[in-house]
């Protein structure tokens, strides 16, 4: 019962939280304007479909192979639409009037409420963080009613907490309210378009990085990051200190489901006892994987005369990195020396309730796991770990290789399939056929579109004659996961700056490398035949 306490509070921390400040405006200003009721009824609307999001909507999305950008869409022109209905109030009266008669009360309290508030569940639903990974993906196995409950939990602790910004926003203006009912809701209409304008631009993006992240602490004391929740949504629970020998995680779990091993024989964790074994789950197309490599060559090359082993667990992403004949091409020309053991399955990923690429388990000469790090970063921390679980000195200085982990604000990884697509910008997506597509108008910050014919599958996208490919992009490099044989033509603010040969293994190309975090319009022009998987950006 316990989980369902967590996950509400969980929800007051979102609630409160920088992800929130988008939408606390419209709770404000819808909250403020119509009867006593209306509050209510924006709360209302919201959970339902915050709840309905977290369940099934992108699902559902995804299914049906929409962009995932359009339910979004859909509410942000909602919420234009409700913004229209304050500022003019002939609208407002209009829309009441049908609403009125299928209640018998006034349509815009209750219907225009919910409606509001309805709009506002989509926009926020990204905010759910890890409770809507866990609810929609690792606790899928679990009974539907413990889904739903925590779920629920979650969105009733979101809600109630934005319904207490609302009756308090209500009190603080009904003196205005009296003197002039017309203004202040003309003004509160105002006060929501220009928020929704925001969203629209991606201003409550940029919002968002330009406030610390103070609610880090509560939720790590009671709310998603705790490591009760995490167990119960399928995560694995991370101890409060950074690791090295004083923690104990259990026994490692031994290599499950593994078709092929690359460099070795097979392996099992009992014929690696008496070793100290850094167990590396990676994929070959993954830059954060990539930039993690050096660090695991050097360490190899430096302690496995001691006793140190390391294993690259291959779990794939793509359908391409299934083959093995690809990942031994790989291993090959990334010069990795250690053992590579082949999980397509995820059966290894899974035993270990690993849920990140690169993630490393450093396992000590009992069996033990002693230190997991997720991502990038960190290294000189599990260097020293390694040295003292192989008896080293601590002493001597660490394996000279720069961290090359991006410090600076830059675009995020961006899927090119339907399956995943985000921040897509233009016109609709047509699964699994070729289709002609044009580049919208305007590009927010972050958004690709598609231009020419093109094949939109579910990892990827195919090229066909005149394939174009665009993105607003921040970062200091760009790359991009492709395969089949042709040419690729990159261009930035209008101007060619490289063309790229595409053959052989299907791999991760660097598009662009600049000594500064910079700002620019790349567009791609495919030879048709060419696949793209997805950007990554450095």
């Amino acid at each position: 019962m316990l989980i369902y306490g967590i996950a509400l509070l969980a929800g007051v921390v979102t609630a409160i939280s920088p992800c929130a400040y988008p939408v606390l405006p419209i709770v404000f200003a819808g909250g403020a304007s119509g009867s006593s009721r209306r509050p209510y009824a924006i709360v209302a609307g919201l959970v339902f479909t915050f709840l309905v999001s977290l369940l099934a909507l992108t699902w559902i999305v995804d299914q049906l192979g929409l962009p995932k950008d359009l339910l979004r869409n859909i509410s942000i022109a909602l919420l234009f639409f409700m913004a229209a209905t304050l500022i003019i109030p002939r609208l407002g009266q209009a829309i009441e009037r049908p609403l009125a008669r299928l209640s018998r009360r006034r349509g815009g309290d209750l219907g225009g409420g919910f409606l509001l508030g309805a709009s506002l569940g989509i926009v926020f639903a990204p905010c759910a963080g890890i409770v809507l990974t866990g609810v929609v993906g690792e606790t899928a196995s679990a009974s539907g009613v413990r889904r739903f409950g925590v779920a629920l939990a979650y969105a009733l602790g979101t809600g109630l907490t934005l319904l207490a910004i609302a009756l308090l926003a209500r009190r603080n203006v009904a003196r205005l309210r009296a003197m002039d009912v017309n203004r202040v809701r003309v003004a509160l209409g105002v006060v929501i378009g220009l928020a929704t304008l925001g969203i629209a631009l991606n201003l409550d993006t940029k919002l968002q990085t330009k406030f610390p992240d103070y609610t880090s602490a509560l939720q790590k004391a009671v709310g998603e990051k705790s490591c009760y929740a995490r167990k119960h949504l399928g995560q694995r629970c991370l101890a409060s200190n950074p690791g090295g020998p004083t923690t104990d995680y259990g026994a490692a779990p031994n290599f499950t489901g593994i078709s092929s091993w690359i460099n070795s024989a097979p392996l099992t964790t009992e014929k690696l006892r008496g070793k100290v074994v850094l167990v590396d789950f990676w994929t070959y197309s993954c830059i954060n994987c990539l930039r993690t490599l050096p660090h695991l060559k050097a360490w190899y090359s430096s302690y496995h005369q001691d006793g140190l082993e390391i294993v690259g667990v291959h779990t794939p992403e793509f359908a391409f990195e299934h083959d093995v004949s690809n990942v031994r091409g790989a291993v090959r020309d990334l010069g990795v020396r250690y053992p590579v053991a082949i999980d397509n399955r995820a059966a290894t990923w899974k035993a270990y309730r690993n849920n990140y690429w690169p993630a490393e388990y450093l396992i000590d000469k009992q069996g033990h796991i002693r230190e997991i790090a997720e991502g990038e970063g960190n290294y000189d921390h599990t260097e020293m770990t390694i040295r003292e679980l192989l008896g080293r000195s601590a002493n001597m200085p660490v394996t000279a290789v720069p961290d090359r982990t991006p410090q600076h604000l830059m675009t995020p990884e961006s899927y090119l399939g339907w399956e995943r697509l985000e921040r897509y910008a233009g016109s609709a997506i047509l699964p699994g056929r070729m289709s002609h597509y044009n580049f919208p108008l305007e590009m927010a910050p972050d958004s690709l579109a598609y231009a020419g014919q093109w094949r939109v599958d579910r990892q990827r996208i195919t090229a066909g004659p005149d394939a174009r490919l665009r993105v607003l992009f921040t970062a200091e490099k760009v790359y991009l996961v492709l395969s089949g044989k042709g040419r690729l033509g990159v261009f930035v603010n209008g101007r060619q700056v490289k063309t790229i040969p595409v053959s052989g293994l299907s791999r991760l190309y660097t598009l662009l490398s600049y000594p500064h975090n910079r700002q620019g319009l790349l567009e791609l022009h495919f030879t048709p035949g060419i696949s793209a998987y997805a950007f990554t950006f450095g």
